[in-house]
């Protein structure tokens, strides 16, 4: 019987800004990856998505993304090794802090947005970017674009991970996110996006723009939160899930 988790990118908003549907989102998902004010987020949106998260069970993480609030933390910045270090620490500890005020404890970190991307085919991105996650927490699970530097660097030092796939964005032959730049980038049919997810969980693989078939074990599936169609498409991947048999869990449950 396959055990997946279902993640979703939220608490994005930002002051009187407002970004994504928490409160559709929220009871649809078993773990939750909160932004910590760099890309978005902030004290007052940190502290109502934790609650939010703690009142629906779902547990909770950390989203450290490039401080870049005006382009949502999707452009990539030239920074050096030790600079996205101490700045991916910096972020899990700031939502440590508001969680603990509450109760709450972080148990994973999910990258978000550039910052994710470029770890993902540049080997010192990732390697800043795990020390950063394994500096604060060695116990923290480490949510890991499967087939990525982020996945090889968090094998190479020993990292609780959780090999992670998504439920709403098309796949390039390479194993690689299509860029968003391109207009299929991100799947808004919820039948769609319940069909990757199904294959995903139970034939164990990654099913490309072209149609080829990626053998890949995922552990935890994505949702952008932030994406006007999240309610639909993560109701039915859900849906799709448990109707296929799959056992649904928060990150900390499972055998990692």
């Amino acid at each position: 019987m396959p055990i997946v988790n279902i993640n979703a990118d939220i608490g994005e908003s930002f002051g009187a800004w407002k970004m994504g549907n928490d409160a559709g989102v929220m009871p649809l998902i078993n773990s939750a990856n909160i932004a910590c004010g760099f890309h978005a987020g902030d004290p007052l949106v940190m502290r109502k998505t934790v609650e939010l998260a703690m009142a629906h069970g779902v547990t909770l993480g950390a989203h450290p993304g490039y401080p870049d609030i005006q382009g949502f933390g999707r452009r990539p910045m030239r920074m050096n090794a030790a600079e996205i270090e101490n700045m991916v620490a910096y972020q899990i500890g700031a939502l440590m802090g508001v969680a603990a005020m509450v109760g709450g404890k972080i148990t994973h970190v999910k990258p978000h947005g550039a910052l994710n991307n470029v770890a993902a085919n540049d080997e010192t991105v990732a390697m800043a970017m795990a020390r950063g996650v394994k500096g604060v927490d060695a116990s923290l699970i480490y949510v890991c674009l499967a087939h990525s530097q982020i996945e090889k660097t968090a094998r190479a030092l020993g990292m609780r991970l959780a090999v992670e796939g998504f439920i709403d964005r098309m796949y390039d032959e390479d194993a690689n996110l299509t860029d968003r730049r391109n207009h299929d980038a991100l799947h808004h049919d919820p039948a769609v996006a319940a069909a990757q997810a199904v294959a995903m969980a139970v034939e164990g693989v990654i099913v490309t723009r072209e149609g080829k078939r990626i053998p890949t074990e995922i552990h935890s599936m994505c949702l952008h939160g932030d994406e006007p169609t999240a309610q639909a498409v993560g109701g039915a991947a859900r849906q799709a899930l448990i109707a296929a048999g799959v056992v649904l869990k928060g990150l900390p449950d499972m055998a990692l």
